[in-house]
This record gives structure tokens, C-alpha cells and sequence, in this order.
């Protein structure tokens, strides 16, 4: 509902698939360059991947299960408000 026609909409999701590559799921946060280590660690794909990779491996998960959660539901409760605006705004889909 964003985007004016189907292609544009495809494309509005390939800035999702950066988030991967900077966050600590192929290399350390510890082993990023300064600059970089507050990036990487304070988006939701880390505290996932941090999250997931300690259940699996038996280590402790620390505060990344939690940070994982309120990730969910932040971007949850952010897409349902913005769906829900742009449902209202257009006369159409009523």
C-alpha cells in the first residue's frame, strides 16, 4: 500500500537485506572497527542471531533474548501502525 505501483514496492525491502551483513551474524561485533561496533550491535538482527546461536550452542544468552522480543514487537506494533494509516488514508480500500 506504499508504494505507487508493484515494482516499487518490490524494491522498498532491498535495504532489509543489508541488515544481515551488518550485523554479528558472519563476523564478531568485538572484530568490527570502532565506528562500527555501535551499529552492529544496536539493530534487531543481532540481538536474534545472538539470541538463536546461544540456544543452539548451550552458551548463556545474556540480555539478547530480551532485546530480541522488544525488537518483535517494536517493528510489530511500528508496522501495524503505518498499515493502519495508510488504510485510512486511502478511500479505495475501505
Amino acid at each position: 500500500m506504499a508504494g505507487p505501483n508493484a515494482e516499487a514496492a518490490a524494491h522498498s525491502a532491498q535495504p532489509l537485506i543489508l541488515l544481515p551483513l551488518i550485523s554479528s551474524a558472519f563476523i564478531p561485533a568485538d572484530t568490527m572497527p570502532g565506528w562500527f561496533q555501535p551499529v552492529a550491535e544496536h539493530q534487531p538482527f543481532t540481538a536474534v542471531i545472538e539470541t538463536l546461536r546461544g540456544l543452539l550452542l548451550g552458551t548463556g544468552i545474556g540480555h539478547n533474548g530480551w532485546l530480541a522480543v522488544d525488537w518483535s514487537l517494536a517493528l510489530i506494533a511500528l508496522g501495524h501502525l503505518w498499515s493502519k494509516s495508510l488504510f485510512r488514508r486511502d478511500p479505495a480500500l475501505r
